[in-house]
């Protein structure tokens, strides 16, 4: 009896030393595994012991006991979220757990500002590590996603319509920041940007199209010319009106970015546009084409789109660069021409002599 009481008490002792380890471990920061970071993603429809079994085989919980008992503690069993976790740092079970019950994922921020091309955004994809730009530029080809938004072609009079069917998604891919998994390849993200598009162009803007007698690839391809034109909030809507009025009364747009898109095409823009450049034979090239080019040359944002359904009531044909990022408007020509006697050939003068003095 006395030996059976003895061997009690020990193994009472003994699963008192157990209990109180497993307790103290509850607390203590783990991590197993030797890299700088570990990833540990958790499928859809997961249950809590698949789960544990993830973390542990990961190194990031130290033993199912441990997370088991931390995950009753805890009361998240149900609230456990799919997706892809990374761990940089020895984590207790308890701030694992918090980790994954609030869904904290891992994601890569990619911001595409507004303004850019295909190829540029394709730059932008490579050096986030998602695949090579060219993976990009082909899925950017992929026209289905596109069905129902209005169509490639033009209403709304001769001096309107584009010359050829877009191609390809460009202006359709909206400038935005997007959270991506690590695993996002380029046909994905192509799809959240034209979804992305598609929810800014909504009802709204498309009745206020509508009612300007443009379709929507009207509206993509003028909001990409207005995007690259001006960077200034309060000129978006003026710089449209420009374009509108130009359209009305048949004048060509005379647009540089356009003449340079339509030599990015062809390979052949080095960052300066000559005078020569402007002779291009693109359809692009709204100095030798009339109306409007076949789609557009960037991604617009919402206030370029906005702009172009919603144009400033002013009646300028012309504006000039002031060369601090804004612009001089004209009625016209002759004000025109002294604007650009103002800030382009005298403004450029003083400069070289500036730096011709500074240089004796």
């Amino acid at each position: 009896m006395k030996k059976a009481l003895a061997v009690l008490v020990v193994l009472l002792i003994a699963a008192g030393v157990v209990a109180g380890l497993t307790y103290r471990r509850l607390g203590e920061p783990f991590r197993g595994y030797q890299a700088s970071e570990q990833f540990v993603d958790i499928p859809a429809g997961s249950g809590s012991r698949a789960i544990g079994d993830r973390l542990v085989a990961s190194g990031v919980v130290r033993n199912e006991v441990i997370y088991r008992l931390a995950l009753w503690a805890s009361g998240e069993g149900r609230r456990l979220k799919a997706g892809e976790y990374r761990f940089d740092r020895a984590m207790t079970p308890f701030e694992v757990i918090d980790k994954i019950a609030r869904g904290d994922v891992f994601v890569i921020n990619v911001t595409f500002p507004e303004g850019l091309n295909i190829a540029e955004m394709a730059q932008i994809f490579e050096a986030h590590g998602f695949g090579p730009a060219a993976t990009f530029v082909d899925a950017a080809r992929n026209l289905a996603l596109l069905k129902g938004q209005g169509g490639q072609g033009g209403q709304g009079g001769q001096e309107r319509t584009t010359r050829s069917p877009a191609e390809n998604l460009e202006g359709y891919l909206f400038p935005d920041t997007y959270a991506l998994s690590r695993h996002t390849d380029a046909a994905k993200l192509v799809g959240l940007m034209v979804a992305r598009f598609q929810e800014i162009a909504g009802s709204d803007l498309k009745n206020a199209a509508a009612a300007r007698n443009l379709t929507l690839h009207q509206v993509v391809t003028l909001g990409s010319i207005v995007e690259k034109e001006t960077a200034r909030p309060e000129e978006r809507r003026i710089v449209a009106a420009v374009y509108e009025n130009r359209l009305k009364i048949g004048m060509p747009l005379q647009c540089d970015p356009t003449v340079i898109y339509a030599l990015e095409r062809l390979h052949r823009y080095n960052g300066n546009l000559r005078h020569d450049d402007l002779a291009v034979d693109s359809p692009y090239n709204t100095y030798r084409y009339g109306g409007l080019p076949p789609g557009p040359i960037a991604s617009p944002g919402r206030e370029s789109l906005q702009a172009v359904v919603h144009p400033a009531d002013v009646d300028f044909l012309y504006f000039v660069s002031k060369n601090d990022g804004s612009h001089q408007f004209a009625r016209t020509l002759e004000e025109h021409n002294r604007n650009v006697q103002k800030f382009q050939i005298e403004y450029f003068r003083a400069r070289r002599a500036q730096r011709g003095q500074e240089g004796h």
